[in-house]
């Protein structure tokens, strides 16, 4: 099985949290890129991110984004939290998004991503004929915190 890590990074307050996001297959990496997520807000459904733990992966259709999205299964208290692409924080409801470089794009003095819509697509490759994989979010010590 496909092992997804995620290791937040950067934290822009209850707006925003940036990281690295790696696809991994035994111990060939076959995915980096850049994931952005809304800040911590105790888990609150639609405005935060996803808490550090161990979930599921499953590739599901998306009615609302019509198309197969990676949906991170078991997330307490919260459901349709998916990989889908963004390029801002408040483009997010919960879910991640996976972009190439970190940059200051909409002047709000809070980080955003670039090439999402490509990125999702590398993502997407990476677990090319998978169903499910395994998704590891951790949050590493604070380098900046905003």
């Amino acid at each position: 099985m496909l092992q997804v890590l995620i290791v937040r990074d950067m934290f822009f307050g209850k707006e925003a949290s940036l990281g690295v996001c790696l696809v991994f297959h035994r111990d060939n990496k076959l995915f980096k890129g850049e994931s952005l997520e809304r800040g911590w807000v105790n888990n609150k459904q639609n405005i935060s991110c996803i808490p550090e733990g161990e979930y599921p992966l499953v590739l599901e259709y998306s009615p609302r984004f019509k198309k197969e999205l990676w949906e991170i299964k078991e997330v307490p208290g919260r459901s349709e939290c998916k990989f889908h692409s963004a390029n801002y924080w408040y483009q997010l409801n919960g879910c991640i998004a996976l972009g190439n470089n970190r940059k200051f794009l909409d002047g709000d003095e809070i980080m955003d991503i670039t090439s999402s819509r490509n990125t999702m697509k590398l993502f997407h490759k990476a677990l090319k004929g998978e169903q499910e994989a395994r998704l590891t979010i951790r949050n590493a010590p604070s380098i900046l915190s905003y």
